[in-house]
Formats: C-alpha cells, sequence, structure tokens
C-alpha cells in the first residue's frame, strides 16, 4: 500500500501543454518544375536515394570518400556535437524519475573518564522529486531528444555537404588536368609558330605584325598553363583539407573526359515530397518540433508545481545493532507546492516567448523547403540542357579544327593571310577550353542533383504529427 502513492506520482506524468504537433504544408509545388529546359517527366521516375559509392564509380573517389568519412573534422566536431545532444537528452529525461540517495554515517564519541559512545544510522531518501502533472518535464525532455535528433541529422547534412565537396574538388583536379595539357600542347605548337614567323620576318616575307600576333598566342597559352598548374595545386590542397590527411597522388584523375563519365546519373524522384528527406530539412523540423514542445513547459510553469521527498533510515548505538532490535526506525515525508501568484507578467512572457520561437522556426523550416526545391529545380534545369551544351561544344571542336587545318594550309600556301589563320587557331582553342569546362559542368551537376536530393538515407525522417 505504501507504493501506491509514488506510483500514482509516476502515471500522473503522462500528459503535456505542448500543442499538437502537424506538419505543416510544404510552400513548394506537388512536382518539380517543366518546360523547355527540363526532362521530360518519364525521366525522373525512380527512387531519389543512393548511396555515393552507386554514383561515384571510381575506385579512387570512393577511397577518398571514405578516407574523409573517417578523418574529417567538421565530422568530428558533429559528432561530438551528437553526444553532447544525446547526453543532454538523458539528463532531461532522468528529471521524470525520483532521485533515490543513500547514505550511512558511524560516530563515535569519548570523554575523559566515561567510556566511549557509538551511534550508526543509514537512509534512503528521495529529494525533491517533482509531481509533473501539467508535463513540464516531460515537455523539455520531449525538446531534449528533438536537440538530439536535430544533432543527428545536422551531422548527416556535413557528412552529404563533405561528400559532395570531395567529389566536386576531384573533377575540378581533372577538368584543370585537361586545361594543362591542352595549354601545354598549345604552347609548343604556338611556339613552332613564333620560330617560323620570326624565320619569315627574318627572309622579309612575313611583317612583323604576324610575329607580334603569332607572340601574343604563346603568351596566352603560356598564361594559361601557369594558371591551370596553379589551380591543380590549389585542387589537391581543399582535397587534403577535405580528406583530413594527405592525398596520395594516384589517388587523383588525370583529365575530365575520363573522370567525368565515372560519376552516375542519380535516381530523381517524381515528387517534391522527396524534399522531406534532406537532412538540413529533417534538421529544421526537429528544431521546431523542440521549440513545439518548449511551448508545453512554458504554459506549465503557470501552474503549481508539487515537490515530494521520503526519508527512510535506521539509527542505533552501534553497528552491529543497526539492523537488529536495537536499531529505530526514522520516517520522514514532506510534500511542497509552489504557484506563481505574481512575477510581474514573466511566466506568461515565457510562453509568448516560446511561441515566438516556434514561428520563427516555422519560417526557417518552410525556408528551408523552399531553397530545396529550388536546388532540386536548377540542378534538373542544368540536367535537361547539357547534352544538348556537350553536343554543340563537341561539333564546335569538329568544325574549329578543320578550320585551323585549312586555314594553316592556306597560309602556308600563300593563298590566305596569317592573321586568318590565327584566329582560326583561336577559336579551336578556345572551343576546346570550352568543352573542357561543359564536361565538368556536366559532372558536377549529377553530384549537386545527389547532394540537393538528399544523398542516401541515413536517419529516419521525423513523423509527420505526434502520436
Amino acid at each position: 500500500m505504501r507504493a501506491l502513492p509514488l506510483t500514482a506520482a509516476l502515471l500522473l506524468g503522462g500528459c503535456t501543454l505542448a500543442p499538437a504537433y502537424e506538419r505543416a504544408a510544404a510552400p513548394v509545388p506537388a512536382s518539380w518544375p517543366a518546360g523547355d529546359a527540363y526532362a521530360p517527366a518519364a525521366d525522373l521516375a525512380g527512387v531519389a536515394s543512393a548511396s555515393y559509392r552507386d554514383l561515384f564509380r571510381d575506385e579512387r573517389l570512393q577511397t577518398l570518400v571514405a578516407l574523409a568519412l573517417d578523418n574529417n573534422r567538421d565530422l568530428r566536431q558533429a559528432a561530438a556535437n551528437i553526444e553532447r545532444a544525446r547526453a543532454q537528452a538523458r539528463i532531461q529525461r532522468a528529471q521524470l524519475f525520483p532521485q533515490i540517495d543513500a547514505g550511512a554515517d558511524v560516530t563515535r564519541r569519548s570523554t575523559e573518564g566515561t567510556p566511549a559512545a557509538t551511534s550508526s544510522s543509514a537512509d534512503l531518501s528521495i529529494t525533491a522529486y517533482e509531481l509533473d502533472v501539467f508535463g513540464r518535464l516531460r515537455s523539455l525532455s520531449d525538446a531534449a531528444r528533438n536537440d538530439y535528433l536535430a544533432s543527428q541529422a545536422n551531422a548527416q547534412a556535413v557528412r552529404l555537404a563533405l561528400i559532395g565537396d570531395i567529389a566536386n574538388a576531384w573533377l575540378a583536379y581533372a577538368a584543370d588536368s585537361s586545361l594543362r595539357e591542352l595549354s601545354s600542347a598549345t604552347v609548343e605548337t604556338a611556339r613552332k609558330s613564333v620560330d617560323l614567323t620570326q624565320a619569315r620576318l627574318s627572309g622579309g616575307i612575313a611583317p612583323r605584325t604576324d610575329l607580334r600576333q603569332a607572340q601574343t598566342i604563346l603568351a596566352t597559352a603560356q598564361s594559361d598553363l601557369a594558371r591551370a598548374v596553379t589551380a591543380q595545386a590549389q585542387d589537391r590542397n581543399l582535397l587534403e583539407l577535405l580528406v583530413g590527411a594527405p592525398v596520395d597522388a594516384a589517388l587523383l584523375p588525370e583529365g575530365i573526359e575520363q573522370a567525368g563519365p565515372t560519376i552516375a546519373e542519380p535516381p530523381a524522384s517524381l515528387a517534391s515530397d522527396v524534399l522531406l528527406r534532406r537532412p538540413d530539412i529533417m534538421a529544421a523540423e526537429y528544431a521546431l518540433r523542440a521549440a513545439n514542445a518548449e511551448i508545453g513547459a512554458a504554459r506549465a510553469a503557470l501552474f503549481p508545481r508539487i515537490t515530494l521527498g521520503a526519508l527512510f533510515g535506521l539509527v542505533g548505538t552501534s553497528l552491529d545493532g543497526l539492523f537488529g532490535n536495537a536499531g529505530s526506525e526514522v520516517r520522514q515525508g514532506t510534500a511542497a507546492i509552489t504557484w506563481p501568484i505574481f512575477s510581474g507578467g514573466a511566466a506568461r512572457a515565457g510562453v509568448d516567448a516560446s511561441k515566438a520561437q516556434r514561428d520563427a522556426l516555422l519560417a526557417a523550416y518552410e525556408k528551408a523547403i523552399q531553397t530545396g526545391y529550388r536546388e532540386v529545380a536548377d540542378a534538373l534545369a542544368r540536367r535537361g540542357t547539357i547534352d544538348d551544351q556537350l553536343g554543340a561544344d563537341r561539333l564546335r571542336i569538329t568544325a574549329g579544327e578543320d578550320a585551323y587545318r585549312l586555314a594553316d594550309a592556306r597560309y602556308r600556301g600563300g593563298v590566305d593571310s596569317f592573321l586568318q589563320a590565327l584566329d582560326a587557331q583561336r577559336s579551336f582553342y578556345a572551343a576546346q577550353r570550352n568543352l573542357v569546362a561543359s564536361e565538368l559542368d556536366a559532372a558536377t551537376n549529377r553530384v549537386t542533383l545527389y547532394r540537393a536530393l538528399g544523398g542516401e538515407d541515413a536517419i529516419t525522417p521525423p513523423a509527420p504529427a505526434t502520436e
């Protein structure tokens, strides 16, 4: 019978004053945009979830990502934040249960001329257990749990961003490798052209302007070569920062024409509700749910707070007799009620503040969905047009190469001027550089779409409503 009051107290703490949570309607269309820039809807069917190993088919890139997941400092910081939030949630949940303390004491006292006296005591106590009648502690526990889940989602967002950043840096290195090779080859060709023009000038059959034009082409290619060498070094530095360790040269790609096709096309879902899987949007929703629970705690602060205490102890004149007939029992129970009669409006202001915080986080959640929709729509728009651009760039190279070959032959045969040959060379060189940029754009677009769709499933999205 003595256990009934405590049992009843525990059972009473099952309700809260928090508003029932219902997921807000997504402030974006239910499907992705359609139009000239977008692929047909049939091409988007599929499950928008894939592992990075399914998309990044080059083992060197897979190795770099795996190394980064072990070594990256941002991920380590995110993992520490998860542990801190988990501990805070456990601390807050512990407040729902009584705290039971045990103690024991032995005292020996003697004075001159009298026998020594010994007294012993032992006790169990429940210290200031709050009876959670209005759900204040439960609301705080729910808020802490959602903060913990938000930290998990934030860590997943960091992980997803890291994977994408590594892939983009790896592809940038490949593109700069292609540009370096192209610039180096152009330097050699331009140097031969300068030598030939110098000889023609010395022989009196070419004007000085032809030599200066040839030197301009050579200097441009040399400048581009230096820029590509610098960019490659910077790309590798970025990779090493992201990976968190030195990067072996064997893990670096060759040109973008080889590296680009190793990035597979990510599957995209027809419905925009796939955005709810994005870790940044999940984190925003968990933060919103935590704020919703905080409203319950603020409301409960308007009502009385009841705390219970209990003490059961034994007192005896010796340690041996403490648990025998010589021991005396001590029982004590306390109950206290605190009701905020007047606080200058602080308690109600607390409710208003928690509601305002909830509204602010609701706006942030909706903005996260809108941002995600825009990122996916932009990636799909690029996806729908990049093949046409690549086809045009390749045709431009074919035509430019032929035009340069013919113009050079006509110049050497004395049919056309040197300026026409140089213009053809410039156009061919620019077309080659444009193709490298387009191939990089196509590959990074696939990475961007993978990131925008939320990557792989690693954590469970929030339920749409509270139970």
